[in-house]
């Protein structure tokens, strides 16, 4: 391949990989305002807000439907409709009933938190990845990388403080103890999902693509939304959404707008996240994801009205250092890495 073809297909990685980062921005920014809207406002069903999270699985069998007609028509041969092997069917699946345990810690922590607290906890989310992504994948850390997630911990930190002022009212210590560290758990689990889904491309043994990445996004959000289905049939929650809506504060016909675009919103997160670790890696969708934290936060006082204190902005500040330093790094290792591949092209044709 000369450097031509490597320049690219190097820029066009980089365009998906910026494309994806928007999608993932959109989601984990949305998701959480909207999935707030709907507990403010009068919803109570943890586990259907929960189901919402990959309840919007069908909207991938569009861009699949796509993929499809665009290689039948660029093959003479016969185009085989499922790309995904047994072997990544199963990991894919596992991943899936994980996801859905998260989708439910999460909901319940979002559900019984405040936003500073919650987001606090999530935060470490980073920390737990970082961890996971060097046992499981071998993640290779460089100075900035290190340094993006010192800032980005540092940033979460402040982001915590002064949270009593925003603890809702009412609410009995075990509630909130029992929310705080299911958050916590959450956050964990999150992080060792993503290295999980990595590991799964490594270990694929077949040939890797965008559409085999929706096929097992499709996989995941499928078995995610059956895991949260069962806890929605014990707990009587799809008997409970009519009535549900007819009280919402803000009527009927908005409560199903609500739920509708919560299930959108959060699949632009999953999809995002899975084209991040596809283009780049584990790490680097934990550090979007835990960047974005503190610009939930100044949208919720936006759209809320929350209380925005000095510490917010300190962490927002510290989380645009990091991600920045990040993104630096990873620029001084491609130009390293396009120098070395100019070199060795020149020492070839010598």
């Amino acid at each position: 391949m000369d450097v031509q073809t490597t320049t690219t297909t190097s820029a066009m990685k980089r365009t998906m990989l910026i494309i994806n980062c928007i999608i993932l921005a959109i989601g984990n920014c949305g998701g959480p305002l909207v999935m707030r809207l709907y507990f403010i406002r009068g919803g109570k069903r943890i586990w259907f807000s929960s189901w919402l999270e990959t309840g919007g699985w069908p909207i991938i069998l569009i861009p699949l439907l796509v993929a499809y007609i665009r290689r039948r028509s660029r093959s003479n041969s016969p185009t085989k409709l499922i790309l995904i092997k047994p072997r990544v069917f199963t990991a894919a699946a596992v991943i899936g009933d994980l996801t859905g345990l998260d989708d439910y810690l999460y909901a319940y922590g979002v559900a019984k938190l405040p936003v500073s607290t919650s987001a606090l906890v999530i935060a470490t989310q980073l920390a737990f990845t970082a961890v996971f992504a060097f046992f499981m994948v071998k993640q290779k850390f460089t100075a900035y990388s290190v340094n993006a997630v010192i800032l980005l911990t540092v940033g979460a930190v402040v982001l915590g403080l002064h949270t009593s002022s925003d603890r809702p009212e009412g609410e009995s210590n075990g509630e909130y103890l029992l929310g705080f560290f299911l958050t916590l758990a959450a956050a964990a689990l999150s992080g060792l999902i993503l290295p999980m889904v990595e590991l799964t491309y490594k270990k694929a043994k077949q040939a890797l693509s965008y559409t085999l990445v929706l096929e097992m996004q499709l996989v995941i959000c499928f078995c995610a939304t059956a895991f949260c289905t069962v806890g929605m049939l014990i707990n009587n929650d799809f008997q409970a959404i009519g009535r549900e809506a007819k009280v919402y504060e803000l009527g009927e016909t908005k409560y199903y707008l609500v739920i509708v675009w919560s299930a959108i919103i959060w699949q632009c997160l999953f999809l995002g996240a899975i084209g991040v670790v596809f283009y780049s890696s584990s790490l680097l969708s934990a550090i979007v994801i835990t960047v974005l934290l503190p610009v939930t936060e100044l949208l919720a006082v936006i759209f809320y009205h929350e209380k925005f204190q000095a510490e917010k902005g300190i962490s927002l500040f510290l989380s645009l250092w990091g991600f920045i330093s990040y993104f630096y790094g990873e620029m001084i290792k491609h130009n390293k890495k396009m120098n070395s591949d100019a070199t060795e092209t020149e020492l070839s044709t010598s």
